[in-house]
Formats: structure tokens, sequence, C-alpha cells
């Protein structure tokens, strides 16, 4: 004669029980939606490593584009009434130009420039050596300069500070990764005292 399962022995058998197969599917689509995200963050972060030269590149254009004009000034090689754009008496050219050499004046962005040879980056080659043989030029024909010297008006009485003017220089370039093209503003001010 066979004997029944007790009480015990039934509960221990139901709690044993697998994942249904509804609970698997609904935990694989879960898991799937994860995975998936994840691919797009990797996907943007390599984009962004891709365009990170160029974004290094347009900094160090807007850095020292800034800094000319600050030791023009400080070395008298230009007048104050000089530092702003043309049309007042200014030397430096108003929208976005090709980036170039410094003209004969020494300065990014001015008159001089224009037959001034396009600017090109030298990078070490593959021996890590920089200024030999195997160098890599690289021309900066992707980018674009624009040089914005403004008045900078007194909050009190409305009236322009007559030492004083806001220097904003963006870098215009375009990448693969982006439509549109990218753009690095600097902005400063600088005084006609050194």
């Amino acid at each position: 004669m066979a004997q029944r399962p007790t009480t015990r022995q039934r509960r221990s058998n139901q709690g044993q029980r697998g994942f249904t197969l509804l609970e698997t599917m609904i935990s694989m689509v879960i898991l799937t939606v994860g995975l998936v995200a994840l691919l797009g963050v990797v996907g943007m972060a390599l984009s962004a490593t891709q365009t990170s030269q160029e974004d290094m590149i347009a900094k160090k254009l807007a850095q020292e584009t800034v800094e000319s004009i600050y030791t023009a000034r400080n070395t008298a090689n230009i007048t104050w009434s000089q530092v702003q754009n043309v049309g007042t008496t200014g030397i430096f050219v108003t929208g976005f130009l090709p980036i170039r050499e410094a003209g004969t004046d020494g300065l990014y962005g001015t008159v001089a420039d224009g037959s001034a040879t396009p600017q090109v980056l030298r990078l070490p080659g593959p021996d890590g050596i920089y200024n030999n043989s195997d160098d890599v030029l690289l021309p900066l024909t992707n980018f674009q300069r624009s040089i914005a010297i403004a008045t900078v008006p007194d909050p009190a009485t409305g009236a322009d500070y007559v030492n004083l003017r806001k220097l904003t220089v963006t870098i215009q370039y375009s990448t693969l990764q982006y439509r549109l093209p990218k753009q690095y503003v600097l902005t400063s001010f600088i005084s006609q005292y050194r």
C-alpha cells in the first residue's frame, strides 16, 4: 500500500517551483532595454572622445588670440584706439575668417592677416619626438575665428567706460559627428592700462 504525502512534504514541493515562462520573458525584456541603453552611452562616449582633439585645438586658438592682443597692448605694439574692430579706428576684422598665421603686425585676426599663410598645427610623429622629419602636419582649414571687441557700459550712468573693453573670441569648427558647426567662445576684458 502506498503512503500519502504528508502536509509538510506537499508544502516543500510547492516552494520549489521555478520561474514561469512569463517571468522569464519579462526579465529578458528588462535586460535587453538595459543593454541597449548601455550601448547608447558607449556610442556617445566614443563620439565625444573623437571630437576632443578639435575641442582642445579650438580652446588653444582662442587663448592664443587673446594672449596676442594682451601682449601687443603690453609691449605698445598697438595703441589703445587700435584695440577695436574695423569700422571704428580698430584693426581687428569682424566676422568669421579662416585661421591664418599672424600677419606683419604679429596679431591674429587683423587686416594684416590677409596675405598670411594658413596656420598648420605640428604634432609629433610615430616616434613621439617633436620637430623632426616624421612630424604630422595638421592644417587648420576646418577652423574659423571671429574677434568682437565691444565697449563696456557703466551700470550706474549708462555711459561707456573709456579704459575698458570686452573681448570675445569665437572659434567655429565642424566635425564628422555633428551636422552643425561647434563653437568655442572665450570672453575677456581688456583695459588700457598694463
